[in-house]
C-alpha cells in the first residue's frame, strides 16, 4: 500500500497571508478599484487567481478577472524582487513533513499558487525534495474541481482510499470529496472549523501535533 498525503500550501504549510493581502490591494488599486476587505481576501485564498477575482468582484467579466489576476502576479513578483516576501512554515510543519517522508508516506501539494511561486516557496524552506507531485493553478481548473488530486493519484500510482487531503479551506474539503479521498481540515488557516466540517472534513485538527498524531498512527 502506498500512502499519500496531499497538502494545500497557503494557510496549511505556510503563512503567506499578509503578502497575499498586500499584493491583492495593489492589484485593485492599479485598476482604480476599491480593494475588498482583508477578511474577504483571506476567504478567497486557495482558489486560482481568476476565480478568486470573481469572488472578490462578483460583477466583473472574465477579461477583468484575468486583468486583475495579472496585476496581482506583477505585484507579488515585485514584492519578491524587493525581498519583501515572507512565507514562514507554520511551526512544526517542517519536522512533520520529514517524519512522514521517513515513515514511507508519499507527499504532494495541491495549491492555487503558480508553479513558479510554489517551487520558490518549497526551495526557500529546503523541503522541495520531500514532495513527489506538485499540482498548481497553472495546470488545472481551480479548486474545488478534483483535477489536482486526480493528477496526484495518476502520477504516484496511489489509490484514492490510501490518500488524504490536508487543507485549511472549504475549497480543499470539497475538492477531496469530489475526488473520493479523505479530508483533514486544519484550524490555523483561512476558514473556520465549522466551514471545514460542513464541506466534508472527516476531522479538523487544532495543532500540528494533533495532525502528526493522526497521520503517524500505524495502519492495522
Amino acid at each position: 500500500m502506498s500512502r499519500i498525503a496531499i497538502f494545500d500550501c497557503d494557510g496549511t504549510l505556510v503563512d503567506g497571508q499578509a503578502n497575499v493581502c498586500e499584493a491583492m490591494e495593489e492589484a485593485f488599486a492599479a485598476a482604480s478599484l476599491a480593494a475588498p476587505s482583508r477578511a474577504l481576501i483571506r476567504r478567497a485564498v486557495g482558489l486560482s487567481l481568476p476565480q478568486a477575482m470573481g469572488l472578490l468582484l462578483p460583477e466583473s467579466t472574465p477579461d477583468q478577472q484575468e486583468m486583475l489576476a495579472e496585476s496581482y502576479r506583477i505585484a507579488f513578483r515585485e514584492h519578491r524582487r524587493q525581498g519583501r516576501i515572507d512565507e514562514p512554515l507554520f511551526e512544526g510543519i517542517g519536522p512533520l513533513l520529514r517524519r512522514l517522508h521517513q515513515d514511507g508516506w508519499q507527499l504532494a501539494v495541491a495549491t492555487g499558487k503558480s508553479r513558479r511561486g510554489l517551487r520558490h516557496c518549497l526551495a526557500a524552506h529546503g523541503i522541495s525534495d520531500l514532495f513527489c507531485s506538485l499540482q498548481t493553478a497553472d495546470d488545472h481548473p481551480s479548486k474545488p474541481d478534483p483535477a489536482m488530486i486526480t493528477a496526484v493519484l495518476w502520477e504516484t500510482g496511489a489509490q484514492a482510499q490510501d490518500a488524504v487531503m490536508i487543507g485549511d479551506t472549504s475549497f480543499d474539503m470539497l475538492m477531496a470529496s469530489a475526488a473520493g479521498v479523505r479530508a483533514i481540515g486544519v484550524d490555523w488557516g483561512y476558514h473556520h472549523a465549522e466551514e471545514l466540517l460542513a464541506t466534508g472534513a472527516d476531522r479538523v485538527v487544532d495543532t500540528v501535533e494533533e495532525l502528526a498524531a493522526m497521520l503517524t498512527v500505524p495502519h492495522g
